[in-house]
């Protein structure tokens, strides 16, 4: 039984982690962060 529980665990959390991934990528969330990564590295070379 104790082994049981240990395997249900990650799966659970690999599980709500696949969820909340495509629940940003339905929001176009990764877009967002790209840009915000441009902004900062064009910030970081003095251009932004």
């Amino acid at each position: 039984m104790n082994n049981r529980k240990r395997s249900v665990v990650p799966a659970g959390i690999l599980a709500l982690s696949v969820l909340m991934i495509g629940i940003g990528i339905a929001n176009k969330e990764h877009l967002e962060v790209m840009q915000k990564a441009v902004m900062v590295c064009l910030e970081c070379i003095g251009i932004g």
